[in-house]
């Protein structure tokens, strides 16, 4: 008798790009990290604040990390 063994991989999706252009401090960055980690405990953020720009890999979806930034009032484009 053979036993097969499955397992679900959940991918993160490095590609996640945003610019947000009321995120101009780091207390902004946190509130939006911490918001994107009420998602996903693992989502990684980069945020580069002079340019407005926001990297995000995470297995969340981009239009749930769209409607998370928009909830906490930094929609993004």
């Amino acid at each position: 008798m053979a036993t097969f063994i499955m397992s679900l991989r959940l991918i993160k999706d490095p590609n996640m790009e945003f610019h947000v252009e009321n995120m101009t401090c780091g207390a902004c960055v946190r509130r939006i990290a911490k918001a994107i980690q009420t998602l996903d405990e693992d989502a990684e953020i980069i945020a580069d604040t002079p340019n407005r720009h926001l990297k995000v890999s995470t297995i969340v979806t981009e239009e749930d990390v769209r409607g998370m930034l928009v909830e906490i009032g930094y929609p993004a484009r």
